[in-house]
């Protein structure tokens, strides 16, 4: 591998020549192929380098930048098939909710009692600093509504399993920072249509029910896929039976549906909320059905779970090329107040998440979680919202933006922490 990895680099920086060159002679023939080739081949390469190979998965989060950018019509339509098909986003972005679920365990949970003051705190930061800070910067910098709203949507949603993967890093309270982005997690599919509505709701339509229904597919369907797994781990005989049943069950509802069963359920005049809630009910049979299968698969392929962060990266750099592409024009236009935008936001979520905690009289371990859940958002979350909306393009816009830099910006802090320990451990850091 490290051999790939040098060799890379060297493709890499021969590449950056080429660039040089075509910029020069005006060839976009020649500078538009050498720049992708120059970010692949400097990804690769940074693996071969120890102080900058953590930030290999942030460089790939470029590539996909720097492809919509380049080739946008490559990553929006193949043949006649549309890569920014609602369902599609919806399949990839909850492939990408499971992956991240399974690094989650019911256990995460137990840790509630002990932190309760931390996950009080961190939890009111979260939705309260990010989505005002989000407005805040909508009016400095003016963006169209669309844009806007997206920049609000992205501080309205939930903390994303990066922060727990840089709180590891700082080696701060890892249990304060599972049990937030658990209760944050849960928390969202009310917190965040709430949030919408009264902050952009003047901007875009924010449809409330509508808009938890798909948070709750988007996140908690896969998560609790993922929940299902690791209860099988350890559940008794007694217990695997009635799992087997309740699968039987889902596993039959859900052949029946598109055999008439759904058609039935329309041509007996529900109401549209008995209709959204024979959807999720149908989405919860789908997660039984899938966790028992996955679970079956896992126990055979032992090495399975450790896979599923990959397959979560490769989904995320997806929808970062397909959003990216839909978004060209816009990114063109107002690509520099947006980066600026997201230094700002995520700056002012470390700041505000430490300090307040510091001010509530958390210990500086707990206070360094917090402010890792405060600055780093779920831009996932964000980008299947915004294609779920059918506007990818502009509203799932500064998601593709932010979560770069927030994968950026969490590495150093969390580094510079990790050099910077402090003596004065939280009770849970003293039990372990």
């Amino acid at each position: 591998m490290k051999k790939i990895y040098q060799t890379g680099l060297v493709v890499g920086l021969l590449a950056a020549m080429a660039l040089l060159i075509g910029l020069c002679m005006h060839n976009e023939s020649l500078w538009k192929p050498a720049a992708l080739v120059t970010a692949i081949g400097l990804t690769l390469g940074i693996g071969s380098i120890d102080f900058l190979k953590s930030y290999q998965y942030t460089a790939w989060i470029i590539v996909a930048v720097v492809a919509g950018m380049l080739y946008p019509a490559a990553f929006t339509k193949i043949g006649s098939f549309d890569l920014r098909n609602k369902w599609l986003i919806l399949v990839v972005i909850q492939l990408v909710m499971f992956g991240m679920g399974v690094q989650m365990s019911l256990k995460d949970f137990s840790g509630l009692a002990s932190t309760g003051k931390g996950v009080a705190i961190g939890l009111l930061c979260h939705f309260s600093v990010m989505p005002l800070m989000g407005l805040l910067l909508t009016k400095i910098f003016h963006f169209e509504p669309e844009i806007a709203a997206g920049i609000i949507l992205i501080g309205s949603c939930s903390s994303g399993l990066a922060s727990n993967v840089m709180v590891y890093i700082a080696k701060a309270n890892l249990v304060l920072s599972v049990v937030v982005t658990a209760m944050a997690t849960m928390a969202a599919p009310f917190l965040t249509p709430l949030l919408m509505k009264l902050l952009a709701g003047t901007l875009i339509e924010v449809k409330f029910i509508n808009m938890m229904m798909e948070i709750i597919k988007i996140v908690l369907i896969p998560i609790s896929v993922a929940l299902l797994h690791d209860y099988l781990k350890t559940a008794s005989t007694q217990n695997w039976n009635k799992v087997k049943i309740f699968f039987v069950f889902c596993t039959v509802w859900l052949i029946a549906l598109p055999f008439g069963l759904w058609h039935f359920f329309e041509l007996s005049n529900f109401s549209v909320s008995a209709m959204q809630s024979l959807e999720i009910f149908s989405f919860l049979t789908g997660a039984v059905v899938v966790g028992v299968i996955y679970h079956n698969l896992s126990g055979r392929f032992a090495r399975l779970d450790a896979w599923m962060p990959y397959l979560s990266m490769v989904g995320i750099i997806y929808f970062t090329t397909v959003t990216t592409a839909a978004g060209r024009d816009n990114l063109l236009k107002v690509g520099g107040l947006l980066f600026l935008a997201s230094v700002i936001h995520n700056a002012a979520g470390y700041f505000f998440g430490y300090w307040l905690s510091r001010l509530f009289k958390l210990d500086k371990n707990s206070a360094r979680t917090v402010a890792f859940e405060v600055g780093l958002q779920n831009g996932g979350m964000a980008s299947g919202l915004a294609g779920s909306m059918g506007k990818l393009g502009t509203v799932g816009l500064p998601a593709a933006v932010f979560s770069p830099w927030m994968n950026i910006s969490g590495s150093i802090l969390a580094n510079y922490w990790r050099k910077k320990p402090v003596n004065d451990l939280s009770p849970d850091l003293l039990k372990k």
